[in-house]
């Protein structure tokens, strides 16, 4: 890779030569500006408004130009003069916690390479003190005319360089959170963690720029002359009113089903069974309530019913039947009397004799 600057990280009194190279690489798509008419090329020409003569670039310099219009001309020379100890040097300031550095102050990243055989030991000093410190070094450096402000740290064997905005020119968020009052239910909260959790975690390496893509393919095809554009798909106009729980809860399953984690029921296509909400009422359709503190549950009450019944049944039997038994017996006994007190009533008595 091609390095853009040159010089040394000062890292106390050890000096380490190194040369920058850029870390990033845009791969977005250029277009030109053409002419409709005839497809020609539109260019812009750097133009003196004095003479209006077309300047090559090689008579073009610096300026700085005054509030009331005028230009004081700036030379390369008159910035290499200035008293700026990062002209060609990183130097180091102090080493803090990564998770101090705010991700907005994030700019340009960059490659640290050891430059020649003598920098190669005290380059892997630094890379090693700021692996085993798991500490991030904080260093000012001067490029493309301006002192900048950087943080260093280690990627794989190599020390990466982020370029720091300054702190003052991190713009305040006023004005851009919500002004009304909005308030959050734990369900809310509960449905929104369980849709990050499904979602889960995702392979940085696996991602791209699907729209360069589909860019790259129509250029193709109008090159070869089979291109036939597409009908638009529009989505529908913002500003809906939406039920934020059966969005969530629709998010929920729709990401289960895209990771093969959806059972029988949301494979079939139907409506998206509402997740159960904590503290919400019994209604219709709602689970029967567990035993709680002792309590029997409704099916053992009746199973404890029928019992009772069939044995008060089977009481009732038994003591009818007993009762029977006993009638017959008490009238088959009545009778034996009777007929017994019949009999000796027909039977004449003996005279005594004189």
């Amino acid at each position: 890779m091609r390095s853009i600057w040159n010089g040394a990280i000062s890292f106390g009194l050890v000096s380490i030569p190194i040369k920058l190279v850029n870390a990033t690489e845009s791969h977005s798509i250029s277009f030109r500006q053409i002419h409709l008419g005839d497809g020609g090329r539109i260019r812009y020409r750097k133009v003196c408004e004095l003479d209006g003569e077309e300047v090559p670039s090689a008579e073009i310099g610096k300026g700085y130009e005054e509030a009331d219009g005028s230009v004081i001309p700036i030379t390369d020379e008159d910035l290499a003069q200035l008293p700026l100890a990062t002209a060609k040097t990183i130097e180091i300031m102090s080493f803090v916690p990564a998770d101090e550095i705010d991700p907005l102050q994030m700019d340009a990243a960059y490659y640290l390479a050891a430059n020649g055989a003598t920098a190669a030991k005290p380059y892997t000093l630094l890379r090693e003190a700021l692996k085993r410190s798991r500490k991030v070094a904080i260093a000012k450096y001067a490029l493309r005319g301006r002192e900048r402000l950087g943080m260093l740290r280690v990627v794989d064997d190599v020390i990466a360089m982020h370029g720091l905005l300054w702190p003052d020119e991190i713009r305040a968020p006023e004005g851009v959170a919500p002004e009304v009052t909005v308030s959050v239910r734990e369900a809310e909260l509960d449905l929104a963690d369980a849709l990050m959790a499904t979602l889960g975690e995702v392979d940085m390496a696996s991602l791209h720029d699907d729209y360069r893509e589909a860019v790259e393919a129509m250029i193709a095809a109008k090159a070869g002359g089979g291109f036939e554009p597409a009908e638009a798909v529009r989505e529908p106009a913002g500003g809906q009113v939406i039920d934020l729980m059966a969005a969530l809860e629709k998010s929920v399953r729709a990401a289960k089903a895209s990771r093969g984690e959806a059972d029988a029921e949301a494979g079939g296509g139907g409506e998206v069974t509402p997740l159960r909400r904590k503290g919400a009422g019994s209604g219709s359709g709602s689970a029967a309530p567990k035993a709680v503190g002792g309590k029997k549950s409704t099916a053992a009450s009746a199973k404890k019913t029928a019992a009772s019944a069939s044995a008060a049944t089977k009481k009732k039997s038994t003591t009818g039947k007993s009762a029977a038994t006993k009638s017959t017996s008490a009238a088959a006994t009545a009778a034996k009397k009777t007929g017994a007190a019949s009999k000796k009533a027909a039977t004449p008595r003996k005279r005594s004799s004189a």
